[in-house]
């Protein structure tokens, strides 16, 4: 048997496993975005939004639309977090841009050790409610992709009420 076949699927099962388990101790959500702009402003909008939303006072007036915190920000990767003011579980967000003809983002974002389907939502408006706050959704060549088998609430949840 060739060599470079059996540590290709080692590798292969080996990734599988791992995401199995993480997906088994964690309630995630993946989305990927399709703009027709540039990545440097698809990432100025998301970063000053997520400073905009920093400001924990607002949290009284704003559902869930308030308490994220930047990590960081580097050119075409963005990482932060959100605490749910109800529940005050804290779902790490990130955000990986990147340009070709035009602007491809892959959100993610991850409740860490709750398996809770409550976590899902809140990790899918977490990520839509920074597109929704940055006006990202009417930019040119918006388009959202994603399901609820890789976000579980995608398809049901309301964002717009908290």
């Amino acid at each position: 048997m060739d060599l470079r076949f059996l540590f290709i699927a080692s590798a292969l099962i080996l990734g599988a496993t791992l995401t199995i388990s993480l997906a088994d101790s964690t309630a995630q959500c993946k989305i990927k975005w399709l703009f027709g702009i540039l990545c440097s402003d698809v990432q100025e909008r998301l970063v000053d939004q997520i400073k905009a939303w920093q400001i924990r006072q607002s949290c009284l007036y704003a559902g869930e639309r308030c308490s994220y915190e930047l990590v960081s920000s580097v050119p075409y990767v963005i990482q932060a977090t959100h605490t749910s003011p109800t529940t005050k579980k804290v779902n790490n967000l990130q955000f990986l841009l990147e340009q070709s003809t035009i602007c491809k983002v892959t959100g993610e974002a991850v409740s860490e050790f709750s398996k809770d389907p409550a976590d899902n939502s809140t990790n899918f408006c977490s990520l839509q409610n920074l597109m929704d706050g940055s006006d990202l959704i009417n930019a040119e060549g918006y388009k959202q992709f994603s399901n609820k088998w890789i976000c579980p609430g995608f398809d049901a949840v309301n964002c717009t009420l908290g």
